[in-house]
């Protein structure tokens, strides 16, 4: 993977060298690894004779009385309780969402639809996005697998996007979702829209970044809820921000992002963590991590973002084939 890792960016180095100075395609400052990868050149690619029947299909089955009867992602139903504490947490807020934010909806083994959160991040091929992998590992059989962008109120503003294939670290396979908390994200790979466009080109991308550090002063972190009096949920907004949390479980060892927000309950988990960076947004993390994102709706976690994430980043524009259960 090394060696994947030089070879991809000696590419983006020869191939961009004439874009290099004017963008700064690769920042890294203070351990800092930004993946502008939306800058890479990439050639066009033609969607695969089956891409577009899956598009329709998986449109015409997320109707919005489907999409709005899902439920949270089974392992996202922990986040229930409350606890005291003596220091004030910032509010969430429902709104509208952000095109590039949005949810997977799937059947699971009883055909009852769930829910989870994602967000694109740039890509060669323009057809990533990122989640938690707690989400998406379950055994069942995930039926009319989709993502919607900026879903709201049973709306799919920007159309559904079919999955092509997930990427999650063996590790977490292996492990679980405590054992393997340190590894709680996935990358995935979504087919084109139904008119055949892909979905970076459809809501545009956020920079995924690497080794981003623990202390942010001012991060925004979006999460789908879902609860039995939200009938036409909104995605929760909210501005805090995240330091350094290293597990007292010794069944979920590792360090993680921690923030504090007040209402993000089962259903947010792989909402993102975002930050400014030089060309907008930046995902640092996804709700997930320690206890599948966090014991109690007001503190919320994150598995960290290192090289780990940067293998299935490669992985998923490779094409490569996804680890096994």
């Amino acid at each position: 993977m090394w060696f994947k890792r030089l070879k991809w960016f000696a590419h983006r180095w020869f191939a961009q060298a004439h874009r290099w100075f004017a963008h700064r395609p690769t920042v890294l400052r203070g351990g800092v690894l930004v993946l502008l990868a939306g800058l890479l050149t990439a050639t066009t690619v033609v969607p695969a004779a089956s891409a577009v029947p899956a598009a329709v299909s998986a449109d015409a089955y997320w109707t919005a009385e489907r999409m709005r009867a899902a439920l949270p992602a089974a392992d996202a139903m922990r986040r229930s309780a409350s606890k005291p504490s003596s220091d004030p947490v910032p509010p969430s807020h429902p709104f509208d969402g952000l095109p590039q934010v949005g949810t997977f909806f799937w059947t699971d083994g009883q055909n009852s639809g769930r829910f989870c959160g994602g967000t694109v991040v740039r890509s060669p091929h323009r057809d990533l996005v990122v989640s938690a992998a707690h989400c998406l590992r379950s055994p069942d059989p995930k039926k009319h697998l989709s993502f919607v962008p900026q879903y709201h109120d049973g709306l799919k503003p920007h159309g559904v996007f079919p999955v092509e294939l997930i990427y999650i670290d063996q590790r977490y396979y292996d492990l679980g979702t405590d054992g393997g908390a340190r590894w709680d994200f996935a990358v995935v790979r979504l087919g084109d829209r139904a008119d055949g466009t892909p979905v970076q080109r459809a809501v545009g991308g956020f920079d995924l970044a690497v080794r981003p550090g623990y202390d942010h002063g001012d991060v925004r972190l979006i999460g789908y809820p879902g609860s039995s009096d939200a009938t036409h949920p909104k995605p929760l907004d909210c501005r805090s921000s995240t330091h350094r949390y290293t597990s007292t479980d010794p069944k979920a060892p590792g360090d993680f992002l921690e923030i504090a927000c007040a209402g993000y309950i089962g259903g947010t988990s792989g909402g993102p963590f975002l930050v400014r960076g030089l060309t907008g947004y930046l995902v640092i993390g996804v709700i997930g991590g320690y206890h599948t994102g966090g014991d109690t709706p007001d503190i919320s976690y994150s598995s960290y973002f290192n090289d780990d994430l940067l293998d299935l980043y490669l992985s998923a524009v490779d094409g490569d084939d996804p680890a096994g259960r």
